[in-house]
């Protein structure tokens, strides 16, 4: 039983740190301004079941969907295999579920789900190799911008080389389960399509080996399993359980409408009011805080944008599709997002080591977002329309750019001219509002 002890407390382990992690990251979202998306749940289980579920937004891209789709669909399928391998885990037993069922029409099934399971597996191994070799040899031109360098470069070949090492630790499991199954060390189960192919490569090697194989293979893949459910919430991978919670808290506004500041939008409407009272508006509270307009670090954002941050896949194909990029201009709508991520990364862990109310003297606006980057977009909603789990970097953009504006006063000067002119003239154009039917005056003659 020392075998069971070790998984044991493997297993526990490992989810304890898993939960430990998630909580600093729920600890870390809800550092955002809150804002109520709590409505319309019908239309937000739709969503989330479409882009989330249903991968619907990938098929924009037929190649990488299919790809993708292996993958995804794997690892969901490869969990029922999984929950047998826990159980063998903990009870030091072998095949316990094949046990129960066996002889029966559940066991029919048992067959069927676990060659379904192999045939994926192949499939998801074809898939990562070739996204491995889409961003180490053909190196396509979204996967090599400036901040895919280093760590997030990294990041995702560890996960795709993870995954190979997964799909290889099951099939030696299984296909030396196979070997043992013929030699009689183990009750045979009914046939295994790939395992009993990849069984033939085992024809002469001893029973002692085969079992030490079964265990590499055994242990490597419950491992590797466990590892990698302990590396997600430090990778972009985190996604795979972000992209629901992200999904259903979904912008469900038509793309384009950006949100009012409710202070300014009172403001506005007093004064074109022409029977209000200025002087019945209550006076502000001396003692309130002042209103903030615009967003300078990750505290003055929303909680979903803070949570599209780490719903981040890193694909770039917001970038991709982005017209500024495109010209060549600094702007990257996933480095928005990244950036993001990072810095509430850093504020999480001065929270950890210094207290809530610590300030380290850098914001998200300045030291991680430049000024040039953010007037670089032209909000025309490319980035949020071609992101897989509905992330919109926008929102993120336009808060920055009311804190240069209206808190800062900073704007390119075509903006200012654009500002006085509105101003002075009531239109964008500096000409004087009674010259405006000038155009018109030879309509007639």
């Amino acid at each position: 039983m020392i075998g069971a002890i070790i998984f044991v407390v493997v297993f526990i382990s490992s989810f304890a740190f898993f939960t430990f992690k998630i909580l600093k990251i729920r600890r870390n979202i809800l550092l955002g301004q809150n804002v109520n998306l709590s409505g319309n749940k019908g239309e937000r289980l739709k969503t989330m079941l479409m882009v989330a579920f249903g991968q619907s937004k990938m098929t924009a891209r037929p190649v990488p969907f299919i790809l993708h789709f292996f993958i995804y669909a794997a690892f969901i399928i490869t969990q029922i295999e999984l929950i047998e391998i826990v159980i063998d885990g903990a009870t030091d037993h072998h095949r316990s579920i094949w046990h129960i069922v066996e002889g029966s029409f559940l066991g029919s099934i048992y067959t069927f789900t676990i060659n379904f399971i192999e045939i994926l597996s192949v499939l998801a191994f074809v898939a990562t190799i070739l996204f491995l070799s889409r961003r180490n040899i053909i190196r396509l031109a979204r996967f090599q911008k400036p901040e895919m360098k280093g760590w997030p470069s990294r990041d995702a070949n560890l996960i795709l080389f993870g995954e190979i090492t997964l799909v290889t630790c099951i099939m030696l499991m299984n296909s030396s389960d196979v070997a043992l199954q013929t030699m009689g060390v183990f009750q045979r189960t009914d046939t295994l399509l790939v395992s009993s192919q990849l069984a033939k490569l085992w024809e002469g090697v001893s029973m002692d080996n085969l079992m030490l194989m079964e265990r590499i293979g055994w242990w490597g893949h419950m491992l590797g399993i466990l590892g990698f459910m302990v590396y997600l919430p430090f990778s972009k991978h985190f996604h795979i359980f972000l992209a629901f919670p992200n999904t259903y808290f979904s912008n469900l506004k038509p793309k384009g409408q950006l949100t009012n500041l409710s202070a300014v939008t009172a403001e506005v409407k007093l004064m074109l009011d022409p029977n209000a009272d200025p002087y019945a508006v209550p006076a502000p509270d001396p003692n309130a805080a002042p209103v903030k307009f615009g967003a300078k670090d990750v505290h003055d954002l929303t909680w979903k944008n803070l949570m599209d941050a780490y719903s981040c896949t890193e694909c770039g194909r917001c970038t991709s599709e982005c017209p500024a990029n495109i010209t060549g201009k600094k702007l990257s709508p996933r480095k928005i997002m990244m950036d993001t991520r990072d810095r509430l990364e850093v504020v999480g862990k001065n929270i950890d080591k210094h207290g809530k109310d610590h300030k380290d003297g850098k914001s998200l606006l300045g030291d991680y977002i430049t000024e040039e980057e953010l007037w670089a977009c032209t909000s025309c909603n490319a980035c949020v329309q071609a992101c897989p789990v509905n992330i919109n970097p926008l929102e993120v953009i336009i808060e920055l750019r009311r804190d240069l504006i209206m808190e800062q006063s900073k704007a390119p000067s075509s903006i200012n001219t654009m500002l006085n002119n509105i101003q002075n003239n009531g239109a964008p154009w500096q000409f004087s509002p009674m010259d405006r039917a000038n155009w018109a005056q030879e309509m007639n003659t």
